[in-house]
């Protein structure tokens, strides 16, 4: 954004400055790019091989370059002096600077002094430099990366979430910043999704669903009949279309419960008035199939020559909200539709907790966090005493939490998965991660 390219060469650039060896050369390449800064050469020569950087060593190809022109190099030897300098063989080192600097007084009639300033600039590039094919490389990935971001926004956020399909950490980034963008991200539909991640077409915007593969206990062939039936036979209109229109031996108990919890059946009814009837709908299906195909007297009293009547679902009690995204979470890995600390807000900014994601390295002091627990692991201590390492996040990040016996036996019940707590405590980050110890906690919900 300092910098604001103007040509693939900017932007190849970008890659190879932002590495170890030139990266202090940062602030000087843009402020020449933009015209405060004079362009200036260590050595005339150096105009020939330099002038698309604006005088500054960028790549590793620059320095072989300069020890070609300046120092009398050839392409033999050049590349001693490119594996001294890219494996810091400190020996070969000692030889290349010697080589250099007598090179630089021959063949350019340079002083010590002055050959010694530039093998000073070759310095840092033994903390590691790009040759210019490989930012190349990178830079036009970013090009074309970057321009199909801004123009095809859906088609390419959809593909960076089929690509990062398993990871549920990288998925959850990425609807972040679908969701910062403005695109919605769906659970899957039976009658829209596909097996991954697909784009929606909408008048107003465009919107990304779920696929199907990223249901949990359901595979791929399960998947490809589904797909394969509607795009033959049309829509599901309802339940009892859908289970008796698929003849597949994975549409069992467990497939069609996690399609209805994870919210792919929405549309033909409440989750947990489906759940109810899962058994009876399988079994419905079964003989309304077997009847088709065999013609005999159906279990349902009913002979070959009479149709089944309509399934009836019974009735029962609507899944709660929160009942809804537990499922979700279970299986397809995270809240879609929503999340559970949404209707929290309120009480975590009267808490005045701390965003997670605010909590860095050098973090001190007493921290007060909030946030649902996600995972917990508890374990025995030598002294025969248990304590809990757990993870809580809220709606920025997440947090290791560990919970010493003290702690732990002061509220025990409060250490259970999908419960929304506060906690305060401090922050300890020696084995290199941040680790948040926990003094004390309570649940949210006990908050007035």
């Amino acid at each position: 954004m300092e910098l604001r390219p103007t040509t693939i060469h900017d932007i190849n650039a970008m890659v190879a400055l932002y590495r170890p060896g030139p990266i202090n050369n940062i602030p000087e390449y843009i402020a020449r790019k933009q015209g405060r800064s004079k362009i200036k050469y260590f050595h005339p020569k150096a105009e020939k091989f330099l002038a698309k950087s604006y005088g500054i060593l960028v790549y590793q190809d620059d320095l072989l370059f300069t020890a070609m022109e300046l120092a009398g190099y050839n392409w033999e030897s050049v590349d001693k002096f490119r594996k001294a300098v890219g494996k810091k063989i400190p020996i070969e080192m000692a030889k290349q600077h010697e080589i250099f600097v007598q090179g630089c007084q021959t063949h350019s009639s340079m002083t010590k002094g002055e050959a010694e300033q530039i093998w000073n600039l070759f310095e840092p590039f033994q903390g590691y430099g790009f040759n210019k094919a490989h930012a190349a490389c990178y830079g036009r990935v970013a090009y074309q990366t970057a321009y199909m971001k801004a123009n095809f926004p859906a088609e390419y956020m959809c593909a960076v979430l089929t690509a990062e399909a398993g990871d549920t950490e990288k998925i959850s980034e990425v609807i972040a910043e679908c969701q910062r963008m403005g695109i919605p991200v769906l659970p899957p539909d039976i009658n829209s999704s596909f097996k991954d991640f697909t784009v929606i077409k909408n008048q107003q915007h465009d919107q990304i669903r779920f696929g199907l593969l990223t249901i949990k206990n359901l595979g791929e062939n399960i998947a490809d009949a589904i797909i394969a039936e509607r795009k033959t036979s049309g829509n599901y209109k309802d339940i009892e279309d859908f289970v008796t229109r698929i003849h597949n031996k994975d549409l069992n108990k467990k497939s069609v419960e996690s399609l209805i919890q994870c919210g792919a059946l929405d549309e033909f009814g409440d989750r947990n008035v489906l759940l109810v009837n899962t058994e009876n709908l399988l079994s419905y299906a079964k003989e309304k199939q077997k009847q088709s195909s065999m013609g005999q007297v159906s279990l349902f009293g009913n002979t070959d020559k009479t149709e089944l009547p309509a399934f009836r679902l019974s009735a029962a009690e609507p899944a709660k909200s929160w009942e809804k995204l537990i499922w979700e979470k279970e299986l397809l890995g995270l809240f879609v539709s929503d999340h559970p600390l949404n209707s929290y807000q309120i009480q975590l900014k009267l808490e005045n907790v701390v965003p997670i994601k605010n909590i860095v390295v050098g973090t001190s002091g007493t921290v007060k966090i909030g946030g649902m627990i996600t995972r917990i692991q508890k374990i025995v201590t030598k002294t025969g005493r248990p304590m809990i390492f757990s993870v809580v996040e809220d709606l920025t990040s997440k947090i290791e939490v560990v919970v010493f016996p003290n702690v732990l036996e002061k509220n025990p019940e409060a250490w259970k998965e999908n419960t929304v707590v506060v906690a305060r405590g401090k922050i300890n980050n020696r084995d290199g991660s941040l680790k948040f110890l926990c003094d004390e906690v309570r649940p949210l919900s006990m908050v007035a």
